[in-house]
């Protein structure tokens, strides 16, 4: 059986065959080459974009998050230790430098019923090499109220 010459031409005509399914297949595939380049490099830039947006927003939203809780904090104080509305308002005026609150940011204190609340307005620009945002910080804090002197 081993040198019957129809076995051995049926065994070359599948040598063959398999030869011709891949050069097939081959040609077939050509049009995707690089496919899987251009794609990691999409991911890549999209992940940098976003990489980029949240060094530039996060610093910005926390410093917002602390001056809340500054606020908050200057506020039931001022109600504890019996001060007016005003001193509210010159603490968080010393506090702006170490939040990056702009200098035209607007305090509006205020005293109603035994309690003291604040309200803070301004707007923080971030730039984008092609875009600029505008954060948009308005907050009120209220005393709360099982701190108020009756």
């Amino acid at each position: 059986m081993e040198n019957d010459p129809v076995a051995t031409a049926r065994g070359s005509d599948r040598k063959i065959m398999r030869g011709a399914m891949n050069r097939d297949e081959l040609l077939q595939r050509q049009g995707e080459q690089g496919g899987a380049r251009l794609k990691f490099i999409i991911a890549m830039v999209v992940f940098a974009l976003v990489i980029y947006v949240g060094y530039m927003y996060i610093p910005v939203a926390v410093d917002a998050y602390y001056f809340k809780d500054v606020m908050q904090n200057k506020v039931d104080v001022a109600v504890t230790q019996g001060y007016d509305a005003s001193w509210v308002r010159d603490q968080l005026v010393k506090s702006e430098a170490e939040y990056h609150i702009p200098s035209n940011a607007i305090i509006s204190p205020a005293q109603k019923e035994n309690r003291v609340e604040v309200r803070v307005q301004f707007t923080r620009p971030i730039s984008f090499p092609v875009y600029t945002y505008n954060y948009e910080f308005d907050y009120t804090a209220k005393s709360t109220a099982f701190l108020t002197i009756k």
